[in-house]
């Protein structure tokens, strides 16, 4: 098992540097390089909008490799989502910018991150999978938890790198080739996590499944759609929280706030390494005490903290806005961290790898695709303080709430075995 969560964890974070090194850049370089005819403002809109559609792609990916994950198995499908999204991001990285080519540069950069998104909708099913069906079921929430500490260490990794070139390139530099480093990368990182992945063993679960669903999303619509519906809108405000810290706040806190892109990238990677440090301990809770109400826990926190978060950030104080991320994350992974086990075990085995990452990927439209779009445009039109951000915030966590409050509790019940009489 632990060498199993570990090429999982592996291969999550590899897959999740890739998507999350991209909302860096555009929050930081994207805008003035491939829409350099627009307003700042409208430059980092069009650029979130390219980010945003990664989120789109990411429910057609978990539908396509789902079918696979189905129907074939669950680890050919994380040898083929690692390669994609690996080879879109290094593109990324060679794509010339609009002084350069003209409008074919952002449609490029459009496409390549529509396929970055489609090889991440396969991955997060195929690795929680194959970890949650061959774990135990009183220690399921604990091992599933691992492939969740991956978009962590996926977020550090991309933004040490950013935080490192930040620190020592001039800014012509970094605009200049600078913010290409990290996409190249990608590919040395591609090459090690399918090594860590050719030693997997496919999943005992899936083995046991004599008659395979012929068309699995079909059977997810017709008699899981109400399931589908309910996780994506449970789990919008989990991506709205982790976007609005980790993509919003960044280019927010460098351009309205005048905040060095060293000390914000300094911040919301502290808060991030707290968060991961707390993912498998909170996964252990859910395994005494139940996947639900610890979702229930962390939606209830997050519509109490973000008014507070976002005037913390306001603030543009190192320690204040690091306290305002570090409040909002502790919601998130209170939530995040039982999903690696929640998510299987509300679906049958036949369907299983497509519904749970349909349902993941749904929310990641809702939540991750809007936010930084939607909290720009109100943080545009509001004052020193962005209230308008923390009430689309709050109201996204209610909402996440109420679909919560009527998921089932999923986690098995130990069964006592009394003891045999003696004569």
């Amino acid at each position: 098992m632990l060498r199993l969560a570990a090429a999982s964890l592996a291969g999550t974070a590899i897959e999740f540097y890739d998507f999350f090194v991209y909302g860096t850049a555009a929050a930081l370089v994207l805008g003035p390089l491939f829409f350099p005819t627009f307003s700042p403002v409208a430059g980092t809109l069009a650029a979130f909008g390219t980010f945003g559609v990664g989120f789109v792609a990411r429910p057609l990916g978990s539908i396509l490799f789902g079918h696979f994950g189905d129907r074939r198995g669950r680890r050919p499908v994380l040898v083929a989502s690692l390669l994609l999204t690996g080879a879109s991001t290094v593109a990324v990285g060679c794509v010339p910018s609009y002084g350069s080519i003209g409008v074919a540069a952002p449609v490029l950069l459009l496409v390549l991150r529509f396929l970055q998104g489609l090889g991440l909708g396969g991955e997060w099913g195929g690795a929680v999978l194959l970890t949650a069906e061959h774990a135990p079921a009183g220690r399921r929430g604990l091992w599933s938890s691992f492939p969740q500490i991956g978009p962590a260490v996926g977020f550090l990794l991309a933004n040490g790198v950013m935080l490192a070139l930040s620190a020592t390139l001039t800014d012509a530099q970094f605009a200049q080739w600078g913010w290409r480093v990290p996409f190249w990368a990608a590919g040395a990182l591609a090459l090690g996590g399918l090594w860590l992945r050719s030693s997997l063993v496919e999943s005992p679960r899936f083995l046991e499944i004599d008659d395979h669903a012929r068309v699995p999303l079909a059977e997810v619509v017709r008699d899981h759609w109400r399931l589908v519906l309910l996780t994506a809108g449970a789990l919008s405000v989990g991506y709205a929280i982790f976007y609005a810290v980790t993509t919003w706040s960044l280019a927010y806190g460098t351009e309205r706030l005048g905040v060095g892109r060293t000390e914000m990238l300094a911040c919301i990677m502290a808060a991030v390494v707290v968060k991961g440090s707390l993912t498998p301990l909170v996964a252990l809770l859910s395994d005494r005490y139940g996947r639900r109400p610890l979702c229930l826990l962390g939606c209830a926190a997050a519509a109490l903290w973000m008014f507070p978060m976002v005037a913390l950030l306001a603030t543009g104080a190192p320690l204040l806005m690091f306290l305002g991320f570090l409040g909002a994350l502790l919601a998130f992974v209170t939530m995040f961290a039982v999903l690696g086990a929640y998510l299987p075990e509300l679906y049958e085995p036949r369907v299983r790898c497509t519904g749970a990452a349909v349902g993941y990927n749904l929310g990641g439209v809702l939540g991750g695709a809007l936010t930084p779009i939607v909290a720009t445009a109100l943080a545009e039109h509001g004052g020193r303080v962005p209230w308008g951000v923390g009430a689309y915030l709050t109201g996204v966590a209610l909402f996440s709430l109420g679909c919560f409050a009527l998921l089932p509790e999923t986690r098995p019940v130990r069964v006592a075995v009394p003891e045999p009489a003696t004569g």
